[in-house]
């Protein structure tokens, strides 16, 4: 059941990779911040996840949360484990000085998450929003609100929730009827009813501060009419706010975590910025989520295949092919190559996945960072555009990954005692939460593709290009990898204007095809990244032949195994724009439910 971080794979694609440590250097506000540093905070959060909060994964999952008198109580050692992350300063990590945070790179932020979530997701779901909160509320709230809140945020003191979801909306937040009516001293009233609130109870922290979308009596239909507020459960006198929990949910996973409904009933709260920009204003949060989630899947995967890895190894079975001259009447099953294969598709895409995560944790630091105002605005629009990917991709790719390494377990994978079972239970909610993979898919490509013409697609894969020439001179396989890199972006380029010209006479075309562009896109990005990994592995071989050889490798098995999904998902964009969007069946599509 033990968790070992994976620091050295860390540092890899943070120094070789990335080249972080110049990069983040080279911008004021972490002028100070070098290899050196950044491998101290990895060790420390690496020890914090492995030693404080893993032990405390598979009890939690036994013991889950319990509901009492309107109260919750969080699985045993939850809150003192808490107190331990508050005490070391995790939750002030990526924070402003001024707001009492360290200041350090969102990049080491986006590492501690994925190590949290591999040591125990149920309970990083509590400190898993405030960096997320702080940063909406840094943005958009009042000065007065900043000086209420945001301090204790970034401290940990009081933990934060994202209001979001009713019953009969989902995720069609126009449909919200929770209403907010104004007061004369500035503050409004709250009343309705919120579901799925990840610790919007919790025996913690003394407070919680809800983050509340509601909608103005005089506000217009739809999300263009919502309102954002912060609602604490102990309003400034210490009073307690007029809301309460009416209940948690009993879930297939992150049992840990308590997954609240919550009632609010002329509940005190304040608005954050404008009155019907709401959404935009909480979009910061959900954007941060999304990154979040995206580590999540990435940690998980990484967690399970480090057991799986250890299992195989362990395992004796029958002789592999190739070994019958050992004497041994059986092998470690690691031995055998369909394991082999098992294993190498699991950590091929938790590689690349570090990889495309922690690029966007270094687009974050120099979208906020950068001097040049331009640079800023594009570092800004290209984590935009990638951050569905991420979200959808690491997620899809995390649930499969532990599938697998279930599956190397075989029938002991299905068993509670090994722990496969629950990181499959855990992990599958990363695809539905914080707008589900579907959802992420048709945002990415109607609105960060196609709504500009497809400018950002072709910056990034512009971005992409330019650095596949150095590549290409390094040796005949990095070359060949190389041009199948570049036959897929001519190929998304070609493409995007060909979905944006059919659509205007089949509407419904770019529906069909969104998710086979996500992950057309997020191959492209790991692609790229794998290319860059190899470069760096060749030539840094003799150093360490050992390490440096399986990185190559890995990016080999990518190109050779992983990367042919492409042909599948080429073939059904040009399926659907050959023929338009495919026909569904009305015992499907209810033509006749009037």
């Amino acid at each position: 059941m033990n968790y070992h971080p994976p620091l050295r794979d860390m540092e890899f694609v943070l120094n070789d990779v990335l080249d972080a440590p110049a990069r983040l250097s080279a911008l004021t506000a972490h002028a100070d911040v070098d290899a050196e540093l950044m491998k101290q905070v990895l060790e420390q959060a690496g020890r914090f996840a492995a030693e404080v909060v893993a032990p405390l994964n598979a009890g939690g999952d036994r013991e889950g949360c319990r509901f009492e008198d309107g109260k919750v109580r969080t699985p045993t050692g939850f809150a003192a484990a808490y107190r331990q992350f508050c005490d070391a300063g995790w939750p002030a990590l990526a924070c402003a000085t001024e707001h009492g945070g360290q200041g350090l790179p969102h990049l080491l932020n986006c590492a501690l998450f994925e190590m949290l979530s591999a040591a125990n997701h149920g309970w990083t779901m509590y400190p898993g929003l405030l960096h997320g909160a702080y940063a909406c509320l840094s943005e958009h709230a009042s000065d007065a609100l900043k000086t209420r809140y945001l301090e204790k945020i970034v401290s940990g003191e009081w933990l934060a929730t994202m209001c979001l979801t009713e019953a009969h909306a989902g995720s069609d937040l126009g449909l919200l009827r929770t209403r907010a009516v104004r007061q004369d001293d500035d503050s409004y009233r709250l009343s309705g009813d919120k579901i799925f609130i990840s610790g919007g109870e919790q025996d913690i922290t003394d407070n919680i501060v809800h983050l509340v979308l509601a909608r103005l009596p005089d506000a217009q239909a739809g999300s263009k009419g919502l309102s954002l507020f912060v609602a604490p459960k102990f309003l400034p006198d210490g009073t307690r706010n007029a809301m309460h929990c009416t209940g948690i949910e009993h879930k297939m996973g992150i049992r840990g975590s308590a997954t609240c409904s919550m009632h609010f009933e002329n509940a005190a709260g304040w608005l954050v910025g404008a009155e019907g920009r709401g959404l935009a204003a909480m979009f910061v949060m959900m954007n941060s989520a999304r990154l979040h989630v995206g580590a999540q899947g990435l940690g998980i995967a990484e967690a399970a295949y480090q057991r799986a890895l250890a299992y195989a190894r362990e395992r004796m079975q029958s002789r592999a092919p190739a070994r019958t001259s050992t004497g041994r009447a059986a092998d470690p099953i690691v031995m055998q190559p369909a394991v082999q294969k098992l294993l190498m598709a699991q950590r091929c895409r938790i590689e690349g996945g570090r990889m495309l995560a922690y690029w966007s944790g270094l687009l974050l630091d120099l979208a906020e960072h950068d001097v040049d105002a331009d640079r800023r605005r594009l570092h800004h629009e290209r984590l935009e555009f990638i951050t569905p990917v991420i979200k959808a991709m690491l997620t899809d790719n995390g649930f499969q990954s532990t599938s697998q390494a279930l599956q190397v377990f075989g029938g002991h994978g299905y068993v509670t005692e090994t722990g496969l079972e629950q990181h499959l239970r855990d992990v599958r909610i990363t695809m539905i939460y914080e707008g589900s993979n579907e959802i992420q898919a048709v945002d990415f490509l109607l609105r960060k593709t196609l709504a500009d013409g497809g400018r950002r697609m072709t910056d990034f894969l512009a971005m992409v290009e330019q650095e596949l020439e150095p590549m290409a001179t390094a040796d005949d396989a990095l070359t060949a990898q190389g041009q199948q890199l570049l036959q897929l972006t001519h190929y998304l380029k070609k493409t995007t204007h060909a979905i944006a010209a059919a659509s205007t006479a089949a509407s419904q075309l770019p529906y069909f095809v969104a998710e086979e562009m996500l992950r057309l896109t997020g191959h492209a990005a790991m692609a790229w990244l794998w290319l860059k990994a190899a470069r760096s592995a060749t030539q840094k071989h003799p150093a360490d032949p050992q390490f440096h050889g399986g990185k190559r490798d890995s990016a080999c098995y990518y190109f050779a195994f992983l990367f042919p999904e492409v042909q599948q998902l080429c073939g059904v964009v040009d399926a659907c724009l050959a023929g338009g969007a495919p026909a569904m069946p009305s015992d499907l599509t209810l033509h006749d439910a009037a």
